[in-house]
């Protein structure tokens, strides 16, 4: 089975910085894009960020853009989130995911395997 585990999550302060990873293990899957999501409470799950797998070739949703980046390990099969600058708006319970066919960057439904989530809390 294929298993994805988000770590890195936090209680901090606006303007802070945290690095958010997810390990993925278990069989061999084709890792088309992996992706970043998010879910504050009461709110629906929202695209943060994406990557192509082969190509590097990254997506950010606007509200995150200049202060987000989503990098790789290829490696170690690993998938980070850098936040810097952190916002109260940024609170959430973030998810990581992987899409093992073509699909729509943008949307949680065209993803086929998610994490557990890590918490994020950004105080003002």
């Amino acid at each position: 089975q294929v298993q994805l585990v988000e770590s890195g999550g936090g209680l901090v302060q606006a303007g802070a910085s945290l690095r958010l990873s997810c390990a993925a293990s278990g069989r061999t899957f084709s890792r088309n894009t992996m992706g970043w999501f998010r879910q504050a409470p009461g709110k629906e799950r929202e695209f943060v960020a994406a990557i192509n797998w082969s190509v590097d070739s990254t997506y950010y949703a606007d509200s995150v853009k200049g202060r987000f980046t989503i990098s790789k390990d290829n490696a170690k099969n690993t998938l980070y989130l850098e936040m810097n600058r952190l916002k109260p708006e940024d609170t959430a319970i973030y998810y990581c995911a992987v899409q093992t066919r073509g699909g729509v960057v943008l949307r949680s439904y065209d993803y086929d395997y998610w994490g557990q989530g890590t918490q994020v809390t950004v105080s003002s």
